[in-house]
């Protein structure tokens, strides 16, 4: 059933779902998800966006059409594939002044990269400025046909997608420094404080079922703490790597970060209360702030009747306590500093400018993106812009990144695009596990005097930011990037509108360019 549904999406590019073929339209929509009506920018006009869909082994072709015409937002756009390697599509990846300029109002870009060995739980977003905060971002899923973890559910389909977003009710662009969420939306629908009581998501199961959910986190900034009342989840999916079973009754969800729970519904026929706590805002659950339903097929329309308990949890989910099903092993020696290149990205926020920098250095992107000035002749950390920081990487060597904690804003859920990576240390931790690590591809930093330590190989050429998730972090400079192979990268293809991408980007009026604040 699943596959010929995605041979048909081939054939009818928009339907329930999307891909891994067919059109994205990017449009402005006044919505109003949790009461308040405001302006977004949308991904087919839906909040979360348009859920796109594929088996390992296909390979997608996204067709993004901007169409944006509300100059009081960006009316650009780019769109990366949160989690996907793009080995050998770099240039598909999406984010603005790294791999690509943003695709200009009216035009529209065709993304394809190949999926041959990656199946799980991704997402997509806007990777230009604070976009994504006004509504674009959306779930992907690729399913794997064999599945190592098959046996353990039931069923796994649309409805079982879980997405957590915080939601603003002020414009990205006039928000100055970093923004508060107003409210948390569980697959685009919340409360917000002193709101209507607006309807609430509802996730319907039949008792005696076990359910593949999928929780992406589409968050701007907050982690969300997540739960089920009355009902255990087992983890066995981290970022697109599939991991040993884990149950945890509590699961803290950093922004960019994805889970697969299984989770068994095994209770008396009811209503019980989901759970998205955000670290900050309008935190709590009075009124149904934060929160959606478990619905058991059979029980009554209405509400759980406890609205505002914490749900007590005995078993927290722990990052170092979770494990990757397969080949498992840190690369390089099992020791500190056991890598070919060790770097250490210390983090500080200056006041005047305001702006994050890393190793003395904030992120501007550069008018040239970095793809491109590899490609006509640069290689070397000094030659490629921005100033301080570009790090140019050999291929095929073993890189250790240290990221102290304690940093203004943390916890900083750090991303780098082009791989997953081993978490050798974890926050919170003090102890060093090079035999069987998590591997994923967001990891959060830690308070004062913590650190947090990834490794991964240089296996795929590339410029690949990495990157605090935080979106309001990454604006004022929270990233580097890792120029992965810079020799290889020159000789990468890109199709022929790449080229035109710059020359039209650059061209636009500052009425095109939106984000016009009164």
């Amino acid at each position: 059933m699943r596959v010929s549904l995605i041979i048909a999406l081939v054939y009818v590019p928009i339907s329930l779902a999307l891909g891994p073929v067919g059109n994205l339209p990017i449009v402005n929509k006044e919505i109003a998800p949790d009461g308040f009506s405001r302006p977004t920018v949308l991904a087919n006009g839906k909040f979360p966006g348009e859920l796109i869909k594929g088996t390992k082994g296909n390979t997608f072709k996204i067709n993004v059409q901007d169409q944006l015409n509300d100059t009081r937002m960006l009316r650009s756009t780019t769109i990366h594939w949160h989690g996907f390697f793009q080995k050998n599509s770099n240039w598909a990846d999406g984010p603005a002044g790294v791999t690509q300029c943003p695709i200009a109002t009216g035009d529209s870009f065709v993304y394809e990269f190949g999926v041959p060995d990656q199946a799980g739980t991704f997402w997509y977003h806007s990777h230009l400025s604070t976009q994504y905060c006004d509504g674009l971002r959306g779930a992907m899923v690729v399913y794997d046909p064999a599945d190592p973890h098959r046996s353990r559910y039931d069923v796994d389909d649309d409805n079982t997608v879980i997405t957590l977003a915080d939601w603003y009710h002020a414009l990205a662009p006039t928000i100055i420094g970093v923004g508060t969420p107003d409210s948390t939306l569980i697959n685009g629908k919340g409360r917000y404080n002193g709101g209507s009581l607006t309807n609430l998501t509802r996730i319907n199961v039949v008792r005696g079922l076990r359910y593949r959910l999928r929780i992406v986190s589409l968050s701007c900034d907050p982690s969300f703490t997540f739960a089920i009342h009355g009902h255990n989840m087992t983890i066995i999916e981290a970022d697109g790597v599939n991991t040993q079973p884990l149950v945890v009754d509590s699961l803290e969800v950093f922004a960019g970060q994805r889970y697969s729970v299984v989770v068994h519904a095994n209770q008396r026929i009811g209503n019980y209360w989901i759970r998205a706590n955000p670290s900050f805002g309008t935190i709590g659950f009075a009124g149904g702030l934060n929160s959606a339903v478990l619905h058991y097929i059979g029980a009554s329309s209405s509400e759980p009747a406890e609205v505002d308990t914490e749900p007590v949890s005995s078993s927290p989910f722990v990052e170092t306590a979770l494990r990757p099903l397969e080949n498992p092993g840190a690369p390089g020696l099992p020791q500190q500093g056991g890598a070919d290149v060790n770097i250490n990205l210390a983090i500080d926020l200056t006041l005047d400018p305001f702006q994050f920098t890393v190793n003395g250095a904030p992120f501007i992107p550069p008018s040239l993106p970095v793809l491109l000035q590899v490609m006509s002749g640069a290689r070397t950390a000094q030659e490629l812009l921005p100033e301080g920081s570009v790090y140019t990487l050999p291929p095929n060597q073993t890189v250790e990144i240290s990221i102290p904690g304690g940093s203004a804003g943390a916890p900083h859920p750090f991303h780098l695009h082009g791989h997953t990576f081993d978490v050798v240390r974890s926050a919170g931790s003090t102890d060093y596990n090079y035999a069987n690590p998590i591997r994923r591809d967001v990891v959060n930093t830690g308070l004062a005097g913590d650190n947090t330590t990834i490794r991964f190989r240089t296996d795929n050429s590339g410029p690949w930011i990495l990157h605090c998730h935080i979106d309001w972090h990454l604006d004022i400079g929270l990233a580097v990037v890792m120029a992965e192979d810079t020799d290889g990268m020159a000789q990468s293809v890109q199709p022929t509108a790449y080229s035109d991408l710059c020359p039209k980007y650059d061209a636009l009026s500052d009425e095109e360019l939106g984000g016009l604040v009164d």
